[in-house]
């Protein structure tokens, strides 16, 4: 036996807690592995489980986000209120549903008129809704209006419809049908909302209020319905729908419009409703799907008020700086 071998045979007669060791180090990582693995597997059919056979209202079926949501509640075996602003095209949402879909697995969807720029119409709709089932258990607000420009140039016509449809109609349709959750002791509401809830920005003014007044309306509501066993979350995002820049245009960018414009720091509405059947499934309280920047922007908000709107007015001059150009 040479020298190398005796020396080998002398470690392993010396140290027989280093060969335990060696062999249960790689199992360790083997098994975290496939426990997080089956963790993930477990929460997601969780997920896909968490609507089936419940009563699911979404406010804006029409949008980007509203129909993929459609389709992923309409799989998931959930009983459909699909609302929107034209009666027609909510058929042809419902037709693609139920012809992409199993009918023995799969309900029906119904379908709602609903404007939230008209308050008149609001009553009618909330008797509508109840109406299809009797009950509801999801309430989702995803609907929104949206408006940039110089708050001189914005009309106080506009500033009331801009309340209407980001406050004043989804909170008068929470608190219409409330009284049926509470009723049943259950229910959940999720507000799909912007990060200008909780983050203002300049040129949008009417917007990031209508947004601050359904943040606060909501967050309160939380407080008041929890007793009853009703869950409240809110999901700001930076925006829904774009499509990301092209890398020479990003490279391109200030740091002012990287922060503020939406491309390309939204989010895909497959993303966004992932995240939404995320937070039913988990009735997380409040999530904000944002990029670092605006997080940071959040805390510096929060933090370190004199250096965020020092960076603000900044970023106002710089724009104006260079239409000028």
């Amino acid at each position: 036996m040479d020298s190398n071998d005796t020396q080998q045979k002398n470690l392993w007669e010396m140290d027989p807690g280093w060969t335990t060791t060696v062999l249960l180090v790689p199992c360790v990582i083997l098994l975290t592995a496939g426990f997080f693995y089956l963790y993930s597997f477990v929460k997601g059919l969780l997920s896909k489980t968490s609507v089936r056979n419940k009563v699911v209202v979404l406010t804006d079926a029409l949008s980007g986000l509203g129909k993929e949501c459609a389709g992923v509640f309409h799989r998931g075996g959930a009983r459909l209120i699909l609302c929107g602003k034209n009666l027609e095209k909510l058929e042809e949402l419902g037709d693609e549903l139920a012809s992409a879909s199993d009918p023995t697995v799969t309900f029906p969807s119904k379908l709602v008129l609903l404007d939230f720029g008209d308050m008149d119409s609001m009553p009618e709709v909330t008797s509508e809704i109840l109406e299809c089932y009797g009950c509801l258990d999801v309430l989702i607000f995803n609907s929104g209006m949206k408006v940039k420009a110089p708050a001189l140039s914005v009309s106080l016509e506009m500033d009331k419809l801009l309340m209407d449809n980001n406050y004043f109609g989804p909170a008068t349709l929470a608190k219409g049908l409330l009284p049926s959750m509470i009723s049943r002791r259950t229910g959940h509401l999720l507000l799909v909302s912007s990060i200008q809830g909780k983050l203002s920005v300049p040129f949008r003014t009417a917007y990031a209020a209508s947004k601050h007044a359904a943040q606060a309306f909501f967050d309160c509501l939380r407080a008041e319905v929890e007793e009853y066993g009703i869950s409240v979350s809110t999901i700001n995002t930076t925006f829904i729908g774009g499509s990301a820049s092209s890398p020479n245009a990003e490279a391109s960018r200030s740091l002012w419009s990287r922060l503020y414009t939406k491309k390309p720091l939204g989010v895909s509405p497959d993303e966004a409703a992932t995240e939404i059947v995320r937070t039913l499934s988990s009735r997380r309280k409040e999530v904000v799907v944002a990029p670092s920047l605006p997080k940071v922007a959040l805390y510096t908000r929060a933090l370190f008020p004199e250096l965020f709107f020092a960076v603000v007015a900044a970023g106002v001059k710089s724009a104006a700086a260079a239409e000028n150009m």
